[in-house]
């Protein structure tokens, strides 16, 4: 059997989101929580727990989104690195 792209489910605390979802999207979605409960041994009940880290691995593995991601990002000043580094009188 194919390795499956998630492992374990975190749990953390959660953010409630309420969306609707198109019926076979549900439907593949309990079909991914019945396959990963067999994969690791630990049932995923309700299989709307796979959702919040199928999109985080989604967004991670977006590598036009962590550009603009990084691009977005304030960077700090050229010189504020360097300041607090010195180990000794200059």
């Amino acid at each position: 059997m194919a390795k499956l792209k998630l492992g374990a489910i975190a749990d953390d605390k959660p953010v409630k989101l309420t969306v609707e979802l198109p019926a076979a999207v549900h439907r593949d979605l309990v079909a991914y929580a019945d396959a990963l409960g067999r994969e690791t041994g630990q049932p995923v009940n309700p299989p709307a727990k796979l959702i919040a880290p199928i999109l985080a691995r989604f967004i991670a593995s977006d590598r036009a989104f962590a550009k603009m991601r990084n691009v977005r990002k304030p960077q700090a000043p050229a010189g504020a690195a360097a300041l607090g580094t010195s180990t000794g009188p200059g």
